[in-house]
């Protein structure tokens, strides 16, 4: 008995040792996955070019992931966002990239929309971004870990003079019967005002209350005479100044305080709703001003199309603002006959494919999307999902492209 005990003794010191070795050699026989994607990113440090907005300012590329058998489908997912939101479904800007792609860029113009409505960063502050890419696979025998590679970038916004008011308004002997009338502010821009209004030959002047004080708006160049029609650069100061009006009519004033401009537009430069032709039935051409849109789709279970509650913008007739609230896959129809035959009508909808087929595209979160438009079967059969939280659309039919914000 002794015996066994003193062998018992002698033993388990061992068994633990070789059990030791044994765990270390199966911990040291699982392979580490050797990730093969490397970002890079082509500058740490940005400044947005207001002089070239829409020209790619930065841009993200990487390596491919490990390649895998071909029973597993790779698939790369890109994410956008600002350092410390940590990737939020309300703040990321989120794309699934194609079979082959392997950079990703982005603008001037997209970074500075996206930080001013989605981000929320004031005006003039910088910022850092964070771009991840996440490769996944699909498929095959075994679980396959992803790839997930991320890097940051510094932003210097595009610089901008921003006016406070509280109020703004129009006043001047050009305007009869009246002392002075308040301009709203546009629902496309709440930094921008807009009115339309009946002019006589007389001065016009724009002042501006904030916090109690009174201050008018002036041309900053030393050309103090109105350019009809054209975005002028403005500043603020005490004493008034006056527009010269020399013609009668209506004029149609926007001053937006974000960009420090405004723009008078006289009855020879008047903005004019957007007109669109299609064939209706019986296939008998037709013209009709849109100021309003119906939508039909998956948004409203597909049955009749609805009228979309939209305002037409005071800055701008080929600009509506639809605060309706609903999401989901719509397409946007103009009524133009009297049988209100959502197969006999014009569409608006995401661009077509290369070759001129239909597409279904989501809208994104504070990114314009280019608009396409017309009433063959492509475009009646194209659709654009509106994402959950979407609380306004903005279409400027002008420049062809839809915005969907959360306010």
């Amino acid at each position: 008995m002794k015996k066994s005990n003193h062998l018992y003794k002698i033993l388990l010191p061992f068994s633990f040792l070789f059990c030791l070795s044994a765990c270390k050699k199966g911990i040291n026989d699982i392979d580490k996955v050797q990730e093969k994607m490397e970002l890079r990113v082509s500058s740490p440090n940005v400044a947005l070019d207001e002089n070239y907005p829409s020209k790619d300012i930065v841009t993200f590329s990487w390596s491919p992931a490990r390649p895998q058998s071909d029973d597993h489908m790779v698939t790369y997912t890109t994410r956008l966002d600002v350092v410390g939101n940590n990737f939020g479904t309300a703040t990321t800007i989120m794309t699934f990239e194609d079979d082959g792609i392997y950079s990703k860029s982005f603008s001037s113009e997209q970074l500075q929309n996206w930080a001013n409505e989605k981000w929320g960063i004031p005006a003039n502050k910088s910022f850092t971004l964070e771009f991840r890419v996440v490769a996944e696979w699909e498929g095959g025998g075994s679980f396959e870990a992803p790839e997930v590679k991320t890097t940051r970038v510094e932003v210097t916004p595009i610089k901008t003079v921003v006016f406070d008011a509280d109020k703004v308004f129009l006043g001047g002997s050009a305007i009869t019967g009246i002392n002075k009338i308040e301009m709203p502010k546009t629902l496309e821009n709440l930094n921008q005002y807009a009115f339309v209004l009946n002019l006589q030959p007389g001065n016009l002047e724009i002042p501006v209350e904030f916090r109690g004080a009174t201050n008018y708006v002036v041309p900053t160049s030393a050309n103090t005479v109105l350019q009809d029609g054209e975005a002028v650069p403005i500043r603020l100061r005490e004493n008034p100044f006056a527009f010269k009006i020399e013609t009668a009519g209506a004029y149609r004033v926007v001053v937006n305080m974000q960009k420090a401009s405004a723009t008078i537009y006289s009855p020879a430069t008047a903005l004019t709703p957007r007109v669109v032709s299609w064939n209706g039935e019986g296939g008998v051409a037709q013209n009709t001003t849109v100021t309003e849109l119906y939508m039909h789709g998956a948004i409203n279970n597909w049955g009749n199309p609805i009228k979309m509650d939209l305002k037409v913008s005071l800055a701008d007739p080929q600009v509506l603002v639809y605060t309706g609230g609903r999401v989901g896959k719509a397409k946007f129809i103009v009524y133009g006959g009297s049988d209100n035959n959502k197969n006999l009508s014009y569409a608006f909808v995401g661009p077509l494919t290369d070759a001129g087929l239909r597409q279904d595209q989501n809208l994104v979160l504070g990114t314009a999307l280019t608009l396409a438009g017309g009433s063959s079967g492509e475009h009646r059969n194209a659709y654009l999902t509106i994402p959950a939280t979407t609380n306004v659309l903005i279409f400027d039919l002008r420049n062809n492209t839809i915005l969907a914000q959360k306010r």
